[in-house]
């Protein structure tokens, strides 16, 4: 009985699913095609994708390329940057065309644009191109009070530089030159200086050196009050004694740069925290002889006819206190701000001196040579990103050459001796002057550029001076540019050329413009209102003298400083020199 019930029931689930075949198998055919379908689309929506981000990649690398493109163009000589001829923009077009369609190209487009368009080989180092002044050289300057004429070329003939590139354009009588191009992506120029300005170390060039990046960059320079040119040196130095910080006229000082007694908590608190600290020695065997002519007033040398008679005198009988004889004796670590008395016992000399030197390294960031100028103005225009132009020079301040008088080994052994701190800091930074050397450009690239320095030198003395030297003062013909005289020393000056252009002759007039008058022109500059009022004080005490001369009384001559100083500026200032560039040579 059961099993014909089974079989039938069988027989019922087959017959139904016999019945059932024809639909499941429609419905499996549509949703395949479904499938197939999506599948497509979705292929097809991922390659758009993919598709329109690599369009935007490549439009933005092409953007990137382009505007690579345009920077090293702007960086270029002028000579690249000229305005394209009309027969060139297909050459031009199809260039760039090359360029987006193979950005890979790009370095090899310019250095071949360059190599085409001018012939001089391109140094990959930190100063990409360098203008190429294959004529040009520049007169060494000297210290600021009376600073000796160093015989700084004597020492440095071997020395050539690297390549560079400049264009310089002159037409009639107007002399004009393109910037050296020395700036890498990398180098920002320092703009924010302190520099330590030391007694008969050239330092007086280098003033000048600042002075004119300064004015022609539009910088505010820390000035001392009043006009005067001292930061109220031998007292360390204040923020007080600057222009402009007590009364909050300035909001921001760039440059400091004028004599004062170092004190580094001040400077710390007065100046940026990006300052650039640098300073200047001197071997202190030639600086003795230069104090000795410059400063023969002062108590400690008034007493003895020559150099040689102090330095033989009784060590007990120098007064170390009387005014103004630190200039005698170590004046050098006294410009430090340290104390420049030096212990007797040889132990306490070297851990004094030690304590002195790792003090002025901590503090700053360069220490450069007298001795070595060329080699010491290279290292400093690294250190600053600056251009070969902007540390170019005449030797200012300098003595002639008959009021010098070369000391015997005898009397050179006695100053090492007497200025025993001095000498060891000298001995110290000439060693690691060298090692900075080495380890920065090597001895070679050095030689290079020191080359190119004194080629530059030439070229611009034949271009600005008279006669292309230093003369002495009775024969400078504007008495705007005399130097100040000062103790026995016969302090050098110029005579520019004439028929020089407006323009070449003030910019020939900032490289012999001497001490006083650069910074008298650059408070009247920055200050005029104060000048003003001080050039009427100045007038009335004249005019109160003149009067008490008139009804025959005795005036005993004032030693005022702002009359000194007050001469002609011999600059125009509604010039803009920031974009003037130094003239070639005519």
């Amino acid at each position: 009985m059961y099993l014909p019930h089974s079989t039938t029931n069988l027989d019922r689930r087959s017959f139904s699913r016999r019945g059932a075949l024809p639909w499941t198998c429609r419905k499996i055919k549509c949703f395949s095609r479904l499938r197939y379908i999506l599948l497509i689309l979705t292929i097809l929506t991922v390659l758009c994708v993919t598709l329109q981000l690599m369009g935007v990649v490549r439009q933005d690398r092409s953007f990137e390329m382009l505007k690579l493109v345009s920077d090293q163009v702007h960086s270029l000589p002028g000579e690249i940057q000229r305005p394209i001829a009309e027969e060139d923009l297909e050459q031009v077009r199809a260039a760039l065309a090359e360029i987006v369609s193979d950005p890979a190209d790009l370095r090899i487009f310019l250095k071949k644009f360059v190599e085409r368009e001018y012939p001089h080989p391109l140094e990959e180092n930190d100063q990409v191109l360098e203008p190429s002044a294959e004529n040009l050289d520049k007169s060494i300057l000297t210290d600021p009070d009376s600073m000796d004429t160093l015989d700084y070329m004597d020492k440095q003939d071997e020395y050539p530089p690297p390549p560079f590139i400049e264009e310089a354009l002159s037409q009639d009588d107007t002399v004009a030159s393109m910037p050296l191009l020395t700036k890498s992506p990398k180098c920002q120029p320092k703009q924010h200086i302190v520099f330590l300005k030391t007694h008969k170390t050239a330092s007086s060039t280098i003033l000048n050196i600042l002075y004119r990046y300064g004015d022609s960059h539009n910088l505010t320079f820390a000035l001392p009050l009043n006009m005067y040119n001292q930061l109220s040196y031998p007292h360390f130095f204040s923020p007080n004694f600057v222009e402009g910080f007590k009364s909050g006229s300035v909001k921001e000082f760039h440059i400091l740069c004028n004599h004062m007694r170092f004190k580094s908590d001040q400077l710390r608190k007065f100046m940026p925290k990006d300052t650039f600290y640098f300073s200047i020695l001197r071997d202190p065997v030639t600086m003795m002889e230069s104090l000795f002519t410059y400063y023969r007033s002062i108590p400690a040398f008034g007493l003895f006819k020559t150099l040689e008679e102090f330095l033989n005198q009784d060590e007990e009988k120098f007064n170390a206190s009387a005014p103004n004889n630190h200039y005698a004796r170590n004046i050098l670590t006294f410009d430090f701000g340290q104390d420049n008395t030096a212990p007797k016992n040889e132990t306490e000399l070297e851990r004094r001196s030690a304590q002195i030197i790792t003090a002025i390294e901590q503090d700053f960031s360069l220490i450069i040579l007298s001795e070595y100028f060329d080699e010491s103005m290279i290292l400093l225009q690294h250190a600053l990103c600056w251009t070969l132009d902007d540390i170019m020079s005449f030797r200012l301040n300098s003595r002639s050459n008959h009021s010098r008088k070369p000391l015997s080994p005898e009397m050179a052994e006695r100053v090492k001796r007497w200025s025993s701190l001095d000498w060891r800091l000298y001995q110290h930074f000439n060693t690691t002057f060298w090692k900075r050397v080495d380890s920065t450009l090597g001895r070679t690239k050095l030689q290079q550029e020191v080359k190119l320095l004194r080629e530059r030198r030439r070229e611009l003395e034949q271009t600005c001076l008279l006669d292309g030297g230093a003369v002495d003062p009775k024969q400078i013909q504007d008495k705007a540019l005399k130097p100040f005289q000062y103790g026995a020393a016969v302090i050098q000056g110029y005579n520019l050329r004439p028929g020089l252009s407006n323009e070449t002759r003030q910019l020939c007039e900032r490289f012999i413009l001497p001490e006083l008058q650069y910074t008298s022109f650059l408070y009247k500059k920055q200050f005029p209102q104060q000048a003003a009022a001080l050039a009427a004080a100045a007038k009335k005490r004249e005019e109160a003298k003149r009067k008490i001369l008139i009804k025959g009384q005795y005036v005993k001559p004032v030693d005022d400083k702002l009359s000194k100083t007050n001469v002609r500026a011999p600059m125009d200032t509604n010039v803009n020199n920031k974009d003037k560039q130094l003239p070639p040579n005519n």
